[in-house]
């Protein structure tokens, strides 16, 4: 993957005025285009630019190991992929901590409630609620609200455009439940 980065990598000695000229290899070509917006998608969902990065690199890498680069669905597969990767870490993550308080003698919280700011907590509430939705609710929700639009949303998801606006009010309305439920606990 790293050689196939490097080699995308304009040459800085061409003409600063130059024509610049497109990497011949289509997966360089795809690469250049998405890995902004693939990493944009994962940063939504797991709200660390470092791991966001990871996700994406996973995404690309997966794409080039088993998919054709070329084809009409490879920018849909990508979004569609960078969701539900994130959206995997998270889950991931939550399991590990799970296991480790349990593993842990520890008996009191182990976050100061007075300590976390009110925005990051509504995060996390947020993150755990799209944890317990359907994977496709999820997905819609990621994909819409890291700057999708609802053409490329459809694309990402295999689903007809004019399908998208119900589809994104039913897993609002879902998260907005998930989330309700959650703080009646």
């Amino acid at each position: 993957m790293k050689a196939t980065v490097l080699r995308s990598i304009p040459d800085s000695s061409a003409p600063p005025n130059g024509p610049r000229q497109e990497p011949g290899d289509p997966f360089d070509r795809l690469f250049l285009r998405e890995y902004g917006r693939v990493v944009a998608i994962a940063q939504k969902v797991v709200d660390d630019r470092a791991e966001a990065e990871d996700v994406a690199q996973e995404v690309f890498w997966d794409l080039h190991r088993r998919r054709h680069t070329e084809a009409p669905y490879a920018r849909a597969w990508l979004y569609k992929a960078a969701a539900h990767t994130a959206l995997n870490r998270v889950r991931s993550r939550k399991r590990r901590e799970r296991r480790e308080l349990t593993t842990t003698d520890r008996t009191a919280n182990t976050a100061d409630p007075s300590q976390i700011v009110e925005r990051e907590q509504e995060r996390e509430e947020v993150r755990a609620a799209l944890q317990r939705l359907p994977r496709k609710a999820a997905s819609v929700l990621a994909l819409r609200y890291s700057g999708l639009s609802y053409v490329e949303v459809a694309q990402a998801l295999g689903v007809g455009t004019n399908q998208i606006g119900t589809l994104l009010r039913r897993a609002e309305q879902a998260l907005r439940k998930e989330m309700r439920d959650a703080s009646s606990d």
